[in-house]
């Protein structure tokens, strides 16, 4: 099964949030200047609704 990561942090980095940290595990922590705030984005996301999770949390719309 593919990872949707990839294409996430893509889509992220367009949406011109950065990348902060490294967190736990195969963890990162990004920040999203749409929100205002920080979140987790794993390393190896298979379920397109984590993506999906992923992208409401940055203040962006689903894509998966």
């Amino acid at each position: 099964m593919p990872s949707f990561t990839p294409k996430l942090k893509q889509l992220l980095r367009d949406a011109e949030c950065s990348f902060e940290r490294q967190g736990k595990g195969d963890h990162e922590i990004w920040f999203s200047p749409i929100t205002g705030i920080r979140f987790v984005v794993d390393n190896s996301i298979k379920s397109r609704h984590t993506a999906n999770a992923v992208l409401k949390q940055a203040g962006l719309p689903k894509k998966f």
